[in-house]
């Protein structure tokens, strides 16, 4: 579980994103940092019994930086109000669909798929879920999956049949998407349980057929 001075280092860094409040703070947003890679390596280890793959991850590997790039956006705040990690063989570069963490007081969820594919993986996902339709569905039709996560995200889908495929395709509605992810939002008081890092792994865990039929359309 993590530390509660963890969920108020993030708490205080919202009321106060600015650079000298950071500087100032630095020491509590190490002891933050350190707090939080222990449970990306908890993490680790719980999806190693998976893929043993993913036991070549260091949690460097997963952990997103605080820094924001505010280059080409409106909000200039210096720095993310959470701390998130991606979990994905050959880290967190890689094209390939993984897991993900969100700790943010507020906003605690965890994720898996692919968001925002390049135009080539996203050809072969779209080719994938129409020649395996059925697979596909009754890996989002799983009782477990429907329980836990709130469906696939419509983030930038398409108003209208992606190019090469018809109107009347009964897998349309999916091929439409342009992100394939799935999460689910956890209560706050959850992160201070005992068993949080085992209940995120076993909720994490029923993604896998997901991000493994996402993974076998890129690589194959």
């Amino acid at each position: 579980m993590l530390q509660k001075n963890t969920i108020d280092f993030l708490k205080s860094l919202k009321k106060n994103n600015n650079k000298p409040w950071f500087d100032e703070n630095r020491k509590k947003y190490e002891s933050s940092k350190a707090d939080f890679e222990i449970l990306v390596q908890s993490i680790i280890n719980s999806l190693t019994k998976i893929d043993e793959q993913y036991s070549l991850l260091k949690p460097k590997d997963c952990m997103f930086r605080i820094n924001r790039d505010v280059r080409f956006s409106k909000d200039k705040s210096p720095y993310k109000t959470n701390f998130g990690a991606g979990f994905t063989i050959g880290g967190k570069k890689s094209n390939l669909a993984g897991y993900y963490l969100h700790i943010e007081p507020g906003n605690v969820f965890i994720g898996g798929g692919l968001w925002m594919p390049d135009a080539d993986s996203l050809k072969k996902i779209r080719q994938e879920i129409d020649y395996n339709f059925s697979n596909f569905k009754d890996i989002l039709s799983e009782k477990k999956f429907v329980a836990s996560f709130e469906g696939l995200s419509t983030e930038n889908k398409l108003v209208n049949a992606p190019k090469g495929y018809e109107t009347e395709n009964i897998a349309l509605e999916y091929l439409k998407l342009k992100s394939y992810t799935a999460s689910m939002h956890i209560a706050d008081e959850i992160v201070f349980n005992k068993n949080f890092e085992k209940k995120i792994s076993e909720q994490m865990i029923l993604l896998t057929p997901f991000i493994e039929f996402i993974n076998r359309a890129i690589i194959d």
